[in-house]
């Protein structure tokens, strides 16, 4: 029989888009109080790829992705197991900056959870589709990007920005960044 064994090293890789710079930041703020510090940044991404978010969040999108650092799990590791419950809590977060700030567009700032292995790049969604796999709550997880042959490599149904090469040049920061607080982490370990 084989025996259940915890996740491998994880870190908890978020998405936050907008075309007010504000609402990003508040959200950079939000994640880092609740879930933990911001280790790792990119740069500011024009976000062009699609207009499916041009009703609601208006015309020239701007996305940033922060790799939180540390966790409540002790080891500075992200527990995947919580993929739902903080997509959950980033949808409250969303409801409540567009219910309580003065900008312009019905819904002002995306804040997207997911994790990032040395193998996979993990996204959570409210919507179901055939190649998501149900976690809880009305949440799904999905496998959008996988690393083999020393590069990130898309899935059919990978979103086209998450496709760019300037996106996989920061997740392979990510993934080092991740394979250094292993080599940290297996030091610190008697």
């Amino acid at each position: 029989m084989a025996k259940p064994k915890a996740p491998p090293p994880t870190l908890q890789l978020v998405a936050v888009f907008s075309r007010h710079e504000q609402a990003v930041q508040w959200a950079m703020k939000r994640i880092e109080t609740n879930w933990g510090e911001i280790g790792l940044k990119s740069e500011i991404f024009d976000h062009s790829e699609t207009n499916y978010y041009a009703a609601e969040m208006g015309e020239g999108l701007q996305k940033q992705f922060a790799i939180v650092s540390s966790s409540a799990l002790g080891n500075g590791f992200y527990d995947p197991a919580k993929l739902a419950v903080h997509k959950l809590q980033s949808n409250q977060w969303e409801l409540e900056l567009a219910e309580n700030a003065n900008y312009p567009s019905q819904r002002p700032v995306n804040i997207d959870p997911g994790y990032l292995t040395l193998t996979k790049l993990v996204l959570a969604s409210a919507k179901d589709r055939a190649h998501r796999i149900y976690l809880s709550d009305g949440i799904y997880a999905e496998e959008s990007l996988y690393y083999l042959d020393r590069r990130w490599q898309s899935r059919p149904w990978t979103y086209p920005d998450y496709q760019r090469k300037d996106f996989h040049t920061f997740f392979e920061q990510a993934r080092e960044f991740l394979k250094d607080k292993i080599t940290e982490s297996n030091r610190s370990t008697p």
